[in-house]
């Protein structure tokens, strides 16, 4: 990949990654007078703040221009501590919190430019910031990437080059013309996925009869019914219901010729065929499909129309007073989508508060303008928290004593739809500065093992917020014994099978890096391993180990980082770590470190298991693997020292590292994330860790 504008310099990589792409930047986006977020500028820039710009840091101070792209000399342990503790205390927010970049594909912000120019307010500079963006991000054979490295990804590359086309862009140019080669020889249009068809049938560029069905009636099914939308994710559950209305609806904007695409397509076969299915259950749903699509051609007007208003109520009931919904941009695009085809305004308070969110979302540097597909300050702050004391400081310490407050602060006191399954009291955190209907299992087991730890600091509301916190987390087990996201028995796979559902992401069942997390947090305050909850959690955790020992990961990249959650969780609760299972989960950590002393795992391991634990080192990734290492006792080992040693060479004098890859999952083999944050405290975090055992 290439950059299509000298935007910044710096190193390239290998896999694809961009030459010349900005490696060692946070860059943060404040909140503008939304709801109870921070009353900050927009679009500031804090802590590596001199690869972007000058911009104004609210920190106590940013890092020095000269600093940029150079790496001490040797290091001791003790040193990189420090600069690495240093770097986080110039790049706190005033009230508490760290907040790094979280990046994610181009889609996100195509999508974005797509939705201005239905609702006519894409302005100029916007436009123009934005294609630079999509630009930036093009790969040398015209296509745009899930992750850098990946040789490119059909839909997201449909969705660049139309909403570049939208915004104006010459389609005869270098780099159209390269994009639209990329496209046909992977297919065209057909072959893209079914919500890239939706985009393109909005714009009368796709047919309609043609995307597979999600009848706006499932929204009256009754919560406990077989196909309720309370059986579907929450991610999934606040997309399918706006997005129910839009199908319904099906609206077509006319476009002038010049903008059409139909240059991208390849023939006009069927959109999908059975033949695509390889199990009967697939070509079952198929066939209901076309039940359901027979009925939508004629709904029963009063139970289309009652539906249509139910989801509507759902979508408005579930706004966040920031005004997103569930924190996450495509629920945020498709229900400003919905409401748009409804008939409300451009000035409708509603539609205002949705629009504002959006734009809160939104970074913009020398790169361009982006959308970020969600934001994570508790995460970000809450990891920050462990590393500081991992690596030796105390609950008097002043980070720590404001990080402390502002998580007590962001506890959520009220209800949401995990309560459809679960009448346990609410008590979790969310990812983002405020998701009040959806905290999740992750979040909150983190932040409780932070504030636990803070204990002595003696912050107001510190004992009811961690009482109520782990009688939540406790309360959201599964009947298998792990843990997921977001909700409760919500394993419903059957559901990923539908046609609507070509990125199989329509459910939230347990996983093992969730499960052992509670389980680590269970330790943390006290329990042992006779805690009945803490009994069936360890069972799940037996029973989801692979044949070679690890742990497939669901929100980080993927056999480092699940084995690594099942080993803290499994130190921490008190298990014998000189059981066969552990050992041979010590085994294949050893096993998979680089020559370099790193570890790195590629994406693509979710498509290909025997990619895993394959992959340039990371910092991220090669701190996952030290901590794994050394929960096992093995501080000692020749592959230990030579981690650490990794981490030290690799350190930047302003105590940062680089970190080129996406080590972060959103969707495994369709959504990848790069934490710009997890480079920073991981490390920090394993070098503390280390230190302790070594006194």
């Amino acid at each position: 990949m290439t950059l299509r504008y000298d935007a910044v310099t710096g190193g390239g990589g290998s896999m694809g990654f961009p030459e010349g792409r900005g490696l060692g930047a946070d860059v943060m986006t404040q909140y503008r007078n939304a709801g109870s977020f921070p009353q900050q500028k927009r679009n500031t820039l804090c802590s590596d703040a001199s690869v972007y710009g000058d911009g104004k840091c609210t920190g106590s101070s940013h890092r020095s221009p000269e600093l940029k792209g150079t790496r001490p000399g040797p290091l001791s342990l003790h040193e990189a501590i420090e600069r690495a503790k240093d770097f986080f205390i110039r790049t706190q927010y005033p009230e508490g919190y760290w907040w790094s970049e979280l990046e994610s594909n181009c889609t996100i912000t195509a999508e974005y430019l797509m939705l201005l120019y239905i609702l006519e307010i894409l302005d100029p500079d916007k436009k123009a910031r934005m294609v630079r963006y999509l630009y930036n991000h093009q790969a040398e054979n015209g296509s745009w990437a899930l992750f850098y490295g990946d040789g490119g990804e059909l839909s997201t590359t449909i969705e660049c080059y139309f909403a570049l086309k939208l915004a104006g862009e010459n389609p005869e140019s270098e780099p159209m013309r390269k994009a639209r080669r990329f496209i046909l020889d992977h297919g065209g249009i057909e072959a893209a996925r079914v919500f890239t068809k939706i985009w393109l049938a909005l714009f009368s560029q796709y047919n309609w009869d043609k995307i597979p069905s999600m009848p706006v009636e499932i929204v009256l099914l009754p919560s406990h019914f077989y196909f309720s939308i309370y059986e579907f994710s929450c991610w999934a559950r606040l997309t399918v219901v706006p997005l129910s209305i839009v199908l319904a609806l099906r609206p077509r904007m006319r476009l002038p010729a010049s903008l059409a695409i139909d240059e991208l397509y390849v023939d006009d076969g069927a959109a999908f065929s059975p033949k695509r299915f390889q199990s009967k259950t697939h070509k079952a749903f198929y066939v209901l499909d076309r039940l359901v699509k027979w009925y939508e051609q004629r709904p029963l007007p009063g139970l289309r129309n009652r539906a249509v208003q139910a989801a509507e109520t759902w979508i408005l009931e579930h706004q966040e007073e920031s005004g997103d919904w569930g924190g996450i941009q495509p629920p945020m695009v498709y229900s400003v989508l919905a409401l748009h085809y409804l008939g409300y305004s451009i000035d409708d308070p509603v539609i205002v508060k949705g629009l504002k969110a959006m734009d809160d979302f939104c970074l913009d540097d020398d790169l361009g303008l982006r959308m970020q597909s969600c934001i994570s300050p508790i995460w970000d702050a809450a990891l920050t928290a462990l590393s500081f004391l991992d690596a030796g400081a105390t609950p008097d310490n002043p980070a720590l004593q404001k990080v402390t407050a502002w998580l007590i602060s962001k506890q959520i006191q009220s209800g949401g739809d995990w309560q459809v399954k679960n009448c346990c009291p609410p008590g979790g955190w969310a990812f983002e500065f405020v998701n009040n209907i959806y905290p999740d299992v992750d979040d909150s087991a983190v932040v409780l093992m932070a504030l636990h730890r803070m204990k002595e600091s003696q912050c107001e509301g510190m004992e009811e917020a961690l009482n109520r916190g782990m009688d939540w987390c406790l309360s959201m087990q599964c009947q298998d014994g792990g843990w997921a996201a977001f909700d409760r028995e919500n394993t419903m796979v059957i559901l990923n099978r539908i046609p609507f559902a070509d990125q199989e992401a329509m459910v939230d069942f347990p996983t093992a890096d969730v499960s052992a997390r509670v389980i680590e947090a269970m330790g943390v305050f006290g329990m042992d391993m006779s805690h009945p909850h803490a009994k069936r959690g360890i069972a799940f955790l037996k029973e989801h180990q692979e044949p070679d020992g690890c742990w497939w990961g669901r929100w980080g990249v993927n056999y480092i980082y699940g084995t690594w959650s099942v080993l803290r969780g499994l130190l921490r609760i008190g298990e014998n770590m000189q059981a066969p299972y552990v050992q041979a989960a010590l085994d294949w950590l050893k096993a998979h470190q680089n020559e370099d002393g790193g570890w790195g795992e590629t994406c693509a391991s979710y498509k290909h298991p025997e990619l895993r634990g394959q992959g340039p080192s990371t910092a991220s990734q090669t701190a996952w693997a030290l901590m794994g290492l050394m929960a096992g006792g093995e501080e000692n080992s020749p592959e230990v020292q030579h981690g650490i040693q990794y981490l030290l060479d690799t350190q930047q004098a302003d105590g940062t590292w680089e970190e080129r890859y996406f080590t972060g999952t959103g969707f495994p083999n369709h959504f990848y994330i790069r934490y710009h944050h997890y480079r920073n405290c991981f490390p920090l975090m394993a070098l503390g860790q280390y230190a302790e055992k070594m006194k």
